[in-house]
């Protein structure tokens, strides 16, 4: 994976004095929060959370006729062979479906199975509740972030 860095390439001009350590800090609270909230919700459904965004991201990303496994690997930041052994254990559990690349006969697409469409449904809609009720927080702590809102 790529070292990260400032959206510009630079460090922020003004140096550490300019950071909202406090802003940053609830943040990332409240990014590991929701994420503590979805690992449970996909424990509740019977999926683990890589599953569970594994079956988001096939949904959400591939086109009508599947997604890739090197398309899952780059989604889910994994690599190409752990989001092989991922998709090999979803079809094991009757979630995904593999079939051919129609446009290359060297690929396989991966597709839901009914019951991980419901599955997913179902996550879909309670993670868009908690969503919906972070919402204003998240709002406000961007806003702080992006230097819309001045500092108190």
């Amino acid at each position: 994976m790529k070292k990260p860095k400032a959206a510009s390439g630079r460090p922020r001009a003004g140096g550490a004095e300019s950071v909202d350590y406090r802003s940053l800090a609830e943040f990332r609270y409240a990014i590991r929060r929701f994420l503590a909230f979805s690992e449970a919700a996909a424990s509740e459904a019977g999926l683990t959370a890589q599953q569970h965004q594994a079956l988001l991201t096939i949904k959400g990303v591939g086109e009508a006729d599947g997604l890739s496994i090197g398309e899952l690997a780059t989604r889910l930041l994994v690599r190409q062979h752990t989001a092989a052994e991922l998709a090999n254990r979803l079809e094991e559990a009757g979630l995904v479906r593999r079939r051919p690349d129609p446009n290359d006969g060297r690929r396989v697409l991966l597709t839901l199975t009914p019951e991980s469409e419901n599955r997913l449904q179902a996550l879909s809609g309670i993670h868009q509740d908690e969503i919906s009720s972070m919402a204003p927080q998240l709002v406000s702590i961007l806003a702080k972030l992006s230097g819309a809102e001045t500092q108190e």
